[in-house]
């Protein structure tokens, strides 16, 4: 019996920069108040609704949902969810009332009473926005017949947080962007996104920090433009970043204290007996940086990717299937990497 491969352990389009793609749409049942204005029985109904007709739906795109009630999932896997990208931190803070709809690969994720009542997200290695928006699309469209969607001429959708009214949606990439960091340009760029109704912050979205030059660049802008307009927007300003790292990555590269610094990390991850998260991080940061270089070789970026995930706390403690203190993930982490980079050299 094989396991089913999930969406972050394949690299896709633009590999080398762009680890993800996602599309997500917020959306509100027309007959209920909104999340922050429901009582705990409206909101076991508005789960309830959504779960029964998702399970009797003949239609193909929801189909191979299965369903979890996050109140029955401990807080270890919740925060797993999390670094796996399914879900929001504001999702696993309080899960009374909350479900989640969610695909074996995990390409699909539909957070039931999040910020809204529906949060549909689809999800993908690489750019490939256009075919993640064709299948948000599919399920939108199954949904809606099934719920009906709160929706006004003018508005378009209508969402708990105005900032998300019009057409509801987020589309994102989630970047590598070691070379223009280092550059000390990340600052500017993200100023400059932001004119163009863009922003760039931290993997995990608002709030949250860059961590081994990871960054997640989506629209802001969700009303007065189509949401074809915004995808062909966003697909035009990454392909232009993609462009600018390729080339602050060669003109770095050619410096001896950068190429020493990529050898230095590969060694620590071929040899390490111990490596915290931050470590860890960082210096998988460097390698990567060091494979899109072709400085290193005998390691893939879908290696690399599955990492990135699979060594993360609570998805190893998942993994393992109980807890385990900072010292033996960190013993189990540097096993798990030298095993995977042992046929990896500069």
């Amino acid at each position: 019996m094989t396991m089913d491969i999930k969406w972050f352990e394949k690299s896709g389009n633009e590999g080398d920069i762009v680890i993800s793609s996602r599309i997500r749409l917020a959306r509100n049942l027309q007959s209920m108040p909104f999340p922050i204005r429901m009582n705990e029985q409206q909101k076991q109904e508005v789960r309830n609704k959504i779960v029964q007709m998702t399970k009797q739906s003949l239609n193909e795109a929801l189909k191979g949902l299965t369903y979890i009630d996050m109140e029955q999932v401990d807080k270890i896997e919740a925060v797993s969810m999390v670094e796996n990208h399914l879900v929001s931190p504001d999702f696993i803070s309080h899960t009374k009332g909350k479900g989640l709809l969610v695909s074996k690969d995990n390409c699909i994720a539909v957070m039931i009473n999040e910020e809204d009542h529906l949060r549909i997200q689809v999800m993908k290695e690489g750019m490939d926005l256009e075919a993640i928006y064709l299948l948000a699309d599919q399920l939108d469209t199954a949904f809606n017949e099934m719920l009906q969607f709160a929706f006004d001429s003018e508005l378009g959708y209508l969402t708990q947080c105005p900032t998300n009214l019009g057409t509801g949606m987020r589309a994102s990439l989630m970047l590598h962007l070691p070379a223009l960091q280092k550059n000390g340009i990340i600052k500017r760029l993200a100023n400059n996104l932001s004119k163009l109704g863009l922003t760039l912050r931290g993997t995990y979205g608002e709030g949250t920090e860059p961590i081994g030059a990871l960054y997640q660049l989506s629209n802001q802008v969700t009303l007065g433009l189509s949401e074809r307009e915004a995808i062909e927007n966003l697909e035009r300003i990454v392909m232009q970043l993609v462009e600018e790292e390729r080339h602050t990555r060669k003109s770095l590269m050619a410096h001896i204290q950068e190429q020493d610094l990529v050898a230095r990390s590969l060694g620590v991850l071929k040899s390490a007996k111990v490596l915290s998260s931050e470590e860890f991080i960082q210096f998988i940061s460097n390698v990567r940086f060091g494979i899109a270089a072709g400085l290193i070789q005998g390691i893939s970026y879908d290696t690399v990717n599955r990492l990135m995930i699979s060594t993360q706390p609570a998805t190893m403690m998942t993994l393992q299937g109980k807890r385990l203190t900072q010292q033996e993930r960190d013993t189990i982490r540097a096993n798990m990497v030298t095993e995977a980079f042992q046929q990896a050299e500069i």
